[in-house]
């Protein structure tokens, strides 16, 4: 445990992360974030851990930036705050391990945008998501004008950002936003086997197959192409790629170790 707004637990090869403020919908403390951004970015030392699942206490995943702590603040606290959210968005960005969302109850605001930050979003089918900074006269920050347009298309993100109307996990589902939907009681059941799965496959691949999506959203065909060539050139050097190619052969399960 790193602060009692943050709670961590190793479960074999994954890292699963509480946010832990129930009481207010676990919405962002300066502590939390902080702590968070450093939960990921300490992941790179520690080579045992090969998946991250982000979840929240109690009734919700979580309610994005506390409006109780709004409104008081100077601009340049208020700049630094952001800030400090984009550092996380960031060090989940380059993180070589694939992050897991588990959303249940509701996602608001930043709180949509730590999960669309997510490699994947695991959600309760009861779960609802809302973009709702212009409520309180806000633009989108922690990503989310970023990645909601690049989801689900420049018009339907301006309805979101424009409503701030909830919209539910099977909508969402639907539209691709969310990889798995599960009944409530089975949520953490299935996540963890997700993330099982995820540390038992070729983190190395992993790693590079996320550097290249996030690169494809700014590079040419021509450049994709020859990331794709340079990489692979990498990957066929790993021990990952050898046992795959041996485990194929022989007719059995590969054993990768992310190495």
């Amino acid at each position: 445990m790193l602060k009692e707004h943050l709670l961590t637990e190793v479960n074999n090869n994954v890292l699963i992360v509480t946010l832990n403020r129930p009481e207010s919908l676990n919405a962002f403390s300066p502590d939390m974030i902080s702590n968070l951004t450093k939960t990921i970015t300490d992941v790179k030392h520690k080579p045992h851990i090969r998946a991250v699942v982000i979840k929240g206490a109690g009734r919700s995943f979580t309610a994005g930036g506390d409006v109780k702590s709004m409104g008081h603040a100077s601009a340049g606290q208020l700049y630094d705050h952001v800030g400090k959210m984009n550092d996380c968005i960031l060090a989940m960005d380059s993180s070589e391990v694939p992050i897991i969302a588990a959303v249940h109850g509701f996602a608001a605001g930043a709180g949509f945008n730590l999960a669309l930050a997510c490699d994947l979003i695991v959600a309760s089918d009861d779960s609802q998501f809302a973009m709702s900074f212009s409520q309180v006269g806000l633009i989108s920050d922690g990503g989310g004008s970023y990645f909601l347009p690049k989801l689900v298309g420049p018009h339907l993100a301006k309805q979101l950002f424009f409503s701030a109307e909830p919209i539910s996990s099977e909508r969402l589902y639907q539209l691709g936003v969310i990889n798995y939907l599960f009944p409530l009681n089975q949520l953490e059941e299935e996540t963890l086997k997700l993330a099982d799965n995820l540390a038992n496959g070729p983190t190395k691949a992993f790693g590079m197959m996320k550097k290249l999506v996030s690169h494809s959203f700014t590079a040419t065909l021509d450049e994709m192409l020859e990331q794709e060539r340079i990489t692979q050139t990498l990957m066929a050097s790993t021990e990952d790629h050898l046992e795959g190619v041996a485990a194929f052969k022989e007719k059995r399960k590969p054993e990768f170790t992310g190495n």
